[in-house]
């Protein structure tokens, strides 16, 4: 029986290890050999999580053809591999990827550090602040005085509370988008509702266009859902999507679906225009694509004076074309895990039916703690407390970043909870390594493109503020001058660091 579970094509494979940059060789050495080179990018994909464990590779002539290389230095960087442990063979079974006792398995998202970590690690792999108090216990009080009527039924409401699908229509109306109960369904988390949308109009092998850069944990909910991921690329800084470019997309792939973040786009913070936005529901409707809008961070507008636009929806009238989803993760607390999908009643309904064979429902505790919250004022007031915190973050975050990498470039967005940085050259792939060495973890650019894209970022969130801020642009400095220098070990070590 094989020990491999996915194949990793050559062409494929050859297109992630083109997309890294060559490791930077320090003062007065040589460039490493073809095979050495090849090895090393190899296990950095597999480190990075881009290369799944327990993959077969290409057969080594395969990808020497691919590469355009000796089958002799194919062969000698996967003898490499199985020398470290990144590598085993089995004659008639091929070659897979694996990795050596005792390291963790490298994970394809963006996971939560665990708790036991944080004593010496800065997380900055997850773009999540901690609870807003004293609203998510207020909440949650406020919850179990409600739940005794609720907790005589089954408890399974497929689409939802009743009541919090009226205060969430409520809220899309006060927004200018008149809407009913009919068209809301109560989902866990953001994630739960695109899962479910994917299940309902993309199936294995359908096409959904994405931007580039996109959120990485979607990219991966995506493929491993079957999707053919197409991506299209955002226009330069913060000005949002390229039209034309989605335009030539949408006509001439005719994706299924299209994911989009219109609102401080995750990761590059983008905020797309009005004219953006009416553009791009004319295009999808055209193609006959539907249109995924993910408003996780539409409520996270941190500079006062900014103007926003109209939901994407206020442009899609029949709810044909526009399906919207939204999320207390980002704007309240991770922990709450409740979202929705807008979207027309037949539509609703379809999710509704289909979720029989996933989850039933959501928890009823959750709804009626975000519930209460929006009843009571409580939402806003913790929203507005999360922008001030998430603005103090930014601009400590930002100050610190110039300071210990002057050379780093970004531009500054006007909301959400992500800074994405072109790190003057360096890998990114190389500086989250080397960062989980000297006490800083953040993710590298590919992680939020597909086939390799964006090796030269990475995505900073507004998670740490003040001295901790400082501390981690230290770290990450550090992780630079050892990727810069060509260092292959860690000679630094984390201090604890104690916020």
């Amino acid at each position: 029986m094989s020990q491999w579970t996915s194949v990793v094509g050559a062409a494929q494979l050859a297109r992630q290890l083109s997309s890294q940059q060559p490791r930077p060789a320090g003062p007065g050495t040589r460039r490493p050999p073809a095979y050495r080179a090849l090895a090393d990018g190899i296990r950095l994909l597999v480190l990075e999580g881009r290369v799944p464990v327990a993959a077969r590779l290409p057969a080594e002539r395969e990808l020497a053809l691919a590469l355009s290389v000796s089958r002799t230095t194919v062969a000698a960087a996967y003898e490499a591999l199985r020398t470290e442990g990144f590598l085993e063979s089995r004659r008639g079974a091929g070659s897979w990827t694996s990795v050596p006792a005792g390291n963790p398995l490298p994970a394809r998202g963006l996971e939560p550090l665990p708790p036991e970590s944080l004593g010496s690690m800065i997380d900055l792999g997850c773009a999540a602040l901690p609870a807003p108090e004293p609203w998510l216990t207020q909440g949650f009080q406020g919850a179990l005085e409600e739940l005794p009527p609720y907790a005589h039924t089954h408890g399974d409401y497929p689409a939802g509370l009743p009541s919090l699908r009226q205060m969430l229509a409520d809220r899309y109306t006060a927004r200018g988008i008149p809407t009913m109960p009919e068209q809301i369904m109560v989902t866990t988390g953001a994630m739960g509702a695109i899962d479910a949308i994917c299940h309902l109009f993309a199936g294995r092998g359908e096409r959904i266009a994405v931007e580039s850069p996109s959120y990485a944990n979607i990219l991966q909910l995506m493929r491993e859902a079957g999707a053919r991921l197409v991506p299209v690329a955002m226009a330069d800084g913060l000005s949002g999507w390229d039209l034309s470019r989605w335009r030539q997309v949408l006509r001439e792939a005719a994706p299924r679906l299209a994911y989009v973040v219109a609102d401080f786009h995750n990761p590059t913070g983008a905020l797309a225009d009005e004219e953006q936005r009416r553009a791009l529901v004319e295009a999808a409707r055209s193609a006959g694509t539907v249109l995924v809008v993910d408003e996780t961070m539409s409520e996270l507008c941190l500079d006062p004076g900014v103007a926003l636009p109209r939901p994407v929806c206020g442009f899609d009238p029949a709810g044909s074309t526009v399906l919207t989803v939204g999320s207390a993760s980002k704007a309240f607390w991770a922990g709450m895990r409740i979202g929705w999908v807008r979207a027309a009643p037949d539509v609703i309904r379809s999710l509704v039916a289909a979720r029989a064979y996933a989850d039933l429902g959501t928890p009823v505790l959750e709804q009626l703690g975000v519930n209460w919250l929006m009843r009571t004022g409580g939402w806003d007031d913790a929203v507005a407390a999360r922008r001030d915190q998430a603005r103090e973050n930014r601009d400590a975050l930002v100050a610190a970043v110039r300071r210990e990498l002057p050379d780093w470039e970004f531009e500054v967005p006007h909301g959400g909870l992500t800074l994405w940085v072109r790190t003057g050259g360096l890998s990114g792939s190389r500086l989250a390594e080397v960062g989980e060495r000297v006490g800083v973890r953040v993710p590298s650019g590919p992680r939020f493109g597909v086939d390799g894209a964006f090796e030269g970022y990475v995505r900073l969130p507004f998670t740490v503020g003040g001295p901790v801020a400082d501390e981690a642009a230290v770290r990450l400095a550090a992780a630079a001058r050892l990727v810069r220098t060509g260092a292959s070990t860690g000679a630094e070590s984390p201090r604890t660091f104690v916020a």
